[in-house]
């Protein structure tokens, strides 16, 4: 990765096409470039949810998560090249460990709401699933494109970011929440 921008404004993708990392240029709808976009706007998204007020330790570890996706989008720009570490996706499952035994059992589908911090975290799992999915058919159609790593990150990071909405819920540093919103079921319902 030694070529930094130091010109955005180049005109080059006027044709259609996009230079990746390692100098080769692909059609703007290329599924490399669809994965690096859905990345690069989960990465965007999680800069939004750093925005909000957020426990010092939510906000630490979504700061290196930033990081390691910034390396995944190298690491998809660049075919054949590996910047994200292994023990990227170690991190994800310690963390999720970690934040799910503080929380109670669901008792029914939440929905992606109640304080503002916990839905930001929502929109950033969609993402991430749709991030995931774009890495999925860009591996479907070269194998050799996208190492599991990858794939395995997302998948993680969009399982995390669920547990993190409930946990941003229950923190509720805007007082707006405190606790998951249920989906109404006509199952709770009759049960209720």
């Amino acid at each position: 990765m030694a070529n930094r921008l130091t010109q955005i404004a180049t005109r080059t993708g006027d044709d259609g096409t996009t230079g990746l990392g390692d100098g080769t240029r692909v059609p703007k709808d290329h599924l490399r470039i669809h994965a690096l976009g859905d990345v690069d706007e989960l990465n965007s998204q999680l800069g939004v949810l750093l925005a909000e007020p957020l426990p010092d330790d939510v906000r630490e570890l979504l700061v290196v998560i930033q990081h390691e996706l910034f390396n995944l989008g190298g690491e998809l720009s660049i075919p054949g090249y590996t910047l994200l570490k292994d023990e990227a996706v170690l991190r994800l499952d310690e963390a999720l460990a970690h934040y799910n035994a503080t929380l109670p059992r669901l008792k029914e589908f939440i929905l992606p709401a109640g304080t503002r911090s916990a839905a930001l975290a929502h929109v950033a799992r969609t993402v991430a699933r749709r991030a995931e999915r774009m890495v999925v058919a860009l591996a479907a159609a070269d194998a050799a494109a996208v190492r599991p790593a990858a794939r395995q990150y997302l998948n993680r990071l969009s399982d995390l970011m669920f547990v993190l909405a409930r946990v941003l819920n229950r923190a509720n540093l805007d007082g707006l929440g405190g606790d998951d919103v249920y989906w109404k079921s006509e199952r709770l319902a009759r049960e209720g």
